[in-house]
């Protein structure tokens, strides 16, 4: 996967993928000050958007990349556990591969494998011509 991710949130947030493959990907993120809420607890848009980097190149790594884009149409998140510091994995798996669309079931766990979150991220398959530059 010929992607550059530096300079994106995933670099802000200090996300690092650690496996992709058709019918999984997986990512790791610190919980520390960049992706902690006030209260000092792992916040739940942070979950989110590692499970939407984990389900959009998932996808992405089923496309063709000259021609066609993921992007992020729907997304659900149901946060388990709070976390305050430490590790947290995304695991994402297709449930649909489609033409135009992809479904993927994330769980999100802490060093023990406790669960931290469940989400369900649905991406869109979009030819190149359709996304304008810098949406």
């Amino acid at each position: 996967m010929d992607l550059a991710l530096t300079g994106t949130i995933i670099e802000v947030l200090g996300i690092v993928v650690t496996e992709v493959t058709e019918e999984c990907v997986v990512a790791t993120m610190p919980v520390h000050d960049a992706t902690r809420q006030p209260f000092g607890l792992l916040h739940g848009g942070a979950s989110v958007v590692l499970a939407e980097t984990v389900a959009s190149l998932g996808t992405y790594n089923l496309i063709d990349p000259e021609t066609e884009n993921a992007v992020g149409l729907e997304i659900n998140a149901n946060h388990i556990r709070s976390k305050r510091d430490g590790i947290v994995t995304a695991t994402g798996k297709p449930l649909h591969k489609g033409r135009t669309t992809m479904i993927w079931d994330i769980q999100i766990t802490d060093e023990e494998g406790k669960l931290i979150c469940v989400s369900r991220c649905t991406v869109a398959i979009v030819k190149k011509s359709n996304v304008k530059k810098g949406s």
